[in-house]
């Protein structure tokens, strides 16, 4: 049969497995997110995060060619969707390192991929990598031409070494465990400031310990409350000729290949969400009365919500899946089906989540109930990986304007 949404017992088998850690782990670490402070309800997560590595869930979205074992982006959205319905914040702390590995798993040399993923590749300790892209200011035009800055943060061949100067931001978990800097952090700056803006831009990957390496300060974000965003700065940081990670001036190539598969868990992330709240607006429904005689499902109005919130979140996840396995066949419509799924799965989680809270009422203001803190993780999805207002202008837009673009795609690439 050419559609088939079963699922493999390989893949029946890594569902059931992340549900069941989602529930016995990640449910607990949600106190973490009553503490004061964005860096102490980071660290509170730690041990969460090791035993998630410990289960061997980061090894799970590690290709196999690499060292690890995933068969696919279908596998990690499976895996994702389990995890983050439970907690978003850790779920992201994971997900934020595999983001900031996929430079080198796209496009590192085998060495490469030898000397700077063995941390990750082992079921112990809390590995940490971040994909330095923001930055103070945005980057939403980070190609700009003159007179626009572009990318701030610049890299200079010095003899053997690059010397990185610069600063960026919203990068999960850059700073680290001790502000001294995550594992790996794969810096996107520009190396030639006399080239055109898409050849200016390489991405080199930064070793911990760096000298030169500062954080600056911790972002309290609204939602993903044991997340940890900072702001960090690049004084003089040194990395190794040889941690140019691809082509000289490829930087951007590389980095929209990376956000592509990311686009697709994005909407993964909606589902997972919007799963999350359903649960609770259903359990409400079926329990409460309000006063009245029947429990509120009885009533037309909120039947008919409930089906819409679950016809959502199947639409939202077929159309993930999809997203995921063509990047994974490497299909010509994997950048427009992965934009469309972060696109659809984002938005349409805010508006869920918030048609949710209307079944619940004012007791979905408390933040004693899970809607409210299901949103606030829900905000930052549009937002996410570059907002949707920029996807949709610079990417699925110049999509569409191809001249050879064809709205009826399919297939494998050559």
């Amino acid at each position: 049969m050419a559609i088939d949404f079963t699922l493999t017992p390989q893949q029946r088998k890594i569902q059931l497995r992340s549900r069941e850690f989602a529930r016995d782990m990640l449910a607990a670490a949600r106190s973490a997110e009553q503490l004061p402070t964005a860096e102490q309800r980071f660290l509170a997560t730690r041990p969460i995060y090791e035993a998630m590595i410990a289960a061997g869930f980061l090894r799970k979205c590690i290709p196999r060619e690499a060292g690890g074992e995933s068969e696919g982006l279908v596998e990690l959205a499976i895996l994702a969707e389990e995890l983050y319905s439970a907690n978003a914040g850790v779920s992201l702390t994971l997900i934020g390192t595999l983001l900031g590995l996929l430079p080198i798993l796209l496009g590192g040399s085998p060495e490469q991929r030898g000397r700077l993923l063995a941390s990750f590749l082992r079921e112990s300790g809390a590995p940490l990598a971040a994909f330095c892209a923001t930055e103070p200011g945005g980057s939403a035009n980070a190609a700009s031409p003159r007179p626009g800055e572009g990318v701030r943060t610049t890299a200079k061949l010095e003899g053997d070494r690059w010397i990185i100067h610069g600063r960026k931001s919203w990068v999960s978990s850059a700073s680290g465990w001790d502000r001294r800097g995550a594992e790996i952090l794969c810096v996107v700056c520009r190396t030639d400031p006399a080239a055109p803006p898409e050849r200016s831009v390489s991405i080199i990957a930064v070793e911990r310990p760096a000298a030169g390496f500062v954080f600056e300060h911790a972002i309290e974000s609204l939602g993903h409350r044991a997340h940890l965003l900072p702001r960090v700065r690049f004084d003089g940081v040194a990395a190794p000729r040889g941690n140019l990670v691809g082509e000289e001036g490829g930087g951007f190539v590389l980095t929209a290949a990376s956000f592509t598969g990311a686009a697709a868990l994005v909407g993964i992330f909606g589902v997972a969400l919007m799963r999350a709240a359903f649960d609770v607006a259903l359990q409400f429904a079926r329990t409460e009365r309000r006063g009245g005689i029947h429990a509120v499902i009885e009533h037309q109005a909120v039947g008919y919500a409930l089906a819409d919130a679950k016809t959502v979140i199947e639409a939202a996840r077929a159309l993930a899946w999809r997203a995921c396995r063509a990047v994974d066949e490497r299909s010509p419509a994997a950048d427009e089906l992965a934009i469309q799924a972060k696109i659809f799965g984002s938005e349409m989680a805010v508006r869920v989540i918030s048609d949710l809270m209307r079944i619940v009422g004012v007791d979905s203001y408390d933040c004693e109930c899970a809607l409210g803190r299901l949103l606030q993780d829900a905000l930052a999805l549009p937002i996410f990986g570059g907002g949707n207002v920029g996807v949709r202008r610079r990417q699925l837009h110049a999509i569409l304007k191809r001249p050879g673009y064809d709205p009826l795609v399919e297939g494998k690439a050559d």
